[in-house]
């Protein structure tokens, strides 16, 4: 550079990917938990500063973050945090069902013990969580759960999508108000979905599913 050139040199490639990848996990874990509520604008600076990072990576996380629906174009063009009307949750309800409701039925068709153990590990884990009233572990296990589910359903595509729409799941419980004990309901509803899996009954798991779904004050 010139003597007096205050321009950023460019990063290495690799150090920009990085970057921005540190970016997109810091914004969407502050978003997922609710640290940056529904409407908050995103600026560009204000974040690079945060993170002590330059404006690019900054630019291309948010990028992501609107591809992947967390965030959207403000009414002043500028991106701010999702927000979610009750025709979006509906929607959101109904593609669970549809999606996850495959998963399960393939899943149900092909597990084997070890990964139904790792499941039942999952579940003690949050039963755990749960009797201590650690909500935001309690959450993060109940998304590794449907995850893992989805994962041995074998199907890549679907789990991509499932993995996009947990998201907007999570999104959407921020905020939510929930009875006391709602973690133990949950609990024990995947523990129905965990017996049928084991019992390759696919036809049970779906309606477990189904009901977890429907009943589940967290997931609505």
């Amino acid at each position: 550079m010139e003597a007096g050139d205050s321009r950023i040199p460019r990063a290495p490639a690799a150090r920009r990917g990085r970057l921005t990848e540190v970016a997109y996990q810091h914004l969407r874990d502050v978003i997922l938990r609710g640290t940056l509520p529904v409407g908050r604008v995103l600026a560009e600076s204000e974040i690079a500063a945060e993170l002590k990072i330059s404006r690019t990576p900054v630019r291309q996380a948010l990028g992501l973050l609107l591809q992947e629906g967390l965030v959207e174009v403000g009414a002043r063009r500028q991106l701010i945090v999702r927000g979610f009307s009750e025709e979006h949750r509906r929607e959101i309800l109904l593609l669970r069902e549809a999606l996850e409701g495959t998963a399960v039925r393939h899943a149900a068709n092909v597990i084997d013990l070890d990964d139904v153990d790792l499941l039942r590990l999952i579940l003690i884990r949050q039963r755990r969580a749960a009797n201590e009233g650690r909500e935001e572990d309690f959450i993060d296990l109940d998304e590794q759960f449907h995850l893992k589910i989805a994962e041995e359903a074998r199907l890549p595509i679907l789990y991509g999508f499932l993995s996009q729409l947990r998201g907007f799941v999570r999104l959407m419980r921020v905020g939510a108000p929930r009875h006391p004990g709602y973690m133990t309901e949950v609990v024990a509803e995947h523990e129905a979905l965990v017996d049928a899996l084991e019992r390759h009954d696919a036809d049970a798991a779906a309606a477990a599913l189904s009901h977890h779904l429907q009943h589940s004050h967290y997931a609505t």
